[in-house]
């Protein structure tokens, strides 16, 4: 039986990773294979195209070249990750894929949805997630945990407040026009009402194995 593809989307410090980490002992406990993921990310070459995308200036590169590097990373973890872990019957959990490219260089950066829609077409044809799950959250507050994390900012994270307000909006729009695949949780939530929000969602929509 094929898996399940299952996406995270959100602003910068959503909780995305804690609640990754939730999901994926909650999956294995019911017998799932689970393979977790990122973007852009999840194989060597795509990994390379990471380093490129996050590291540098903010305008590194144009709103337009981010979504087709974004996209070359895409086809690569698609093609040499997540379709085979699909076909053996694993789920897959990835930090953020095309609703990201959606959201960050389409809304909030300028690129018309229907180039990005296009791109993406061309790149992955109908390939979408059985389902996502929109970490909701104020901006401010996420930009906040960034900070408390101590790591380095990435590219995105040093973008101004405008963008990131953008940002949220273009989640909560996506979210508004396919409610049979998305489902927004309450980022603000304590991490353990967000794991179970998303159990709720997952169990509801896809259905889990006792």
């Amino acid at each position: 039986m094929r898996g399940k593809f299952l996406t995270l989307e959100g602003g910068e410090g959503a909780g995305k990773t804690t609640l990754i980490r939730a999901l994926e002992a909650w999956l294995k406990d019911r017998g799932i294979e689970v393979v977790i993921t990122r973007e852009p990310g999840g194989t060597p070459g795509a990994e390379q195209l990471r380093d490129i995308l996050l590291k540098g200036a903010t305008d590194r590169w144009s709103p337009v070249t981010e979504a087709l590097l974004m996209y070359a990373a895409r086809v690569d973890h698609v093609e040499r990750l997540i379709e085979p872990a699909l076909a053996r019957g694993a789920w897959v959990i990835s930090d953020r894929f095309a609703d990201s490219t959606m959201a960050y260089q389409g809304t909030a950066g300028g690129v018309p949805v229907a180039r990005i829609r296009q791109i993406h077409a061309a790149a992955l044809g109908d390939f979408n997630p059985d389902l996502t799950l929109i970490l909701d959250l104020d901006p401010r507050t996420g930009l906040e945990r960034t900070v408390t994390r101590g790591e380095d900012a990435t590219r995105f994270e040093r973008f101004d407040a405008d963008f990131h307000a953008r940002l949220r909006q273009a989640f909560l729009d996506i979210a508004k026009a396919e409610p049979e695949r998305c489902s927004v949780l309450d980022a603000g939530e304590s991490p353990d009402a967000v794991a179970a929000a998303a159990r709720a969602a997952i169990e509801t929509r896809l259905g889990v194995p006792a």
